[in-house]
């Protein structure tokens, strides 16, 4: 259960679909899809997006996964080894640190650890899309 802390780090950390979108429409922010590669050929991937996947060592699970599966993978955190691939990934794509990063999972949970790594690499302006790429999925409206 989430007290008002971690709601509050949770809302300054989390950006809304609509908000996001004209942020890369108007080239001030990137999207960067942190799923794994096995859940952007199944789901889809996000034209937009550079794909850097969070969980890079976690590819065990090779076969479609079930929503009980996908949603003990979205609550897991990323190892030692992972947050390192991570960073190196990061700080090989060159951004400036004030430019806008939006970590995009498929729901949400493991973009906010993305958004509090980017924040810890001194992106202050790292954040987490609302809803992941489900939330990108629903109709506007």
């Amino acid at each position: 259960m989430s007290g008002p802390k971690e709601s509050a780090v949770n809302d300054s950390l989390e950006i809304s679909v609509p908000t996001a979108l004209e942020l890369v429409r108007l080239n001030l922010a990137c999207l960067l899809d942190i799923r794994q590669p096995f859940e952007l050929e199944s789901e889809g991937e996000i034209a937009s997006a550079v794909a850097l996947p969070l969980f890079q060592f976690k590819k065990s699970l090779g076969h479609a996964l079930n929503e009980e599966e996908q949603e003990l993978l979205d609550a897991d955190l990323p190892s030692q080894q992972d947050t390192q691939h991570f960073f190196n990934l990061i700080n090989g794509l060159h951004y400036d640190k004030d430019y806008i990063l939006i970590c995009v999972c498929n729901s949400g949970r493991r973009s906010l650890h993305a958004a509090q790594l980017l924040r810890a690499l001194g992106y202050r302006r790292g954040f987490s899309l609302r809803g992941g790429f489900r939330a990108l999925q629903e109709p506007a409206g």
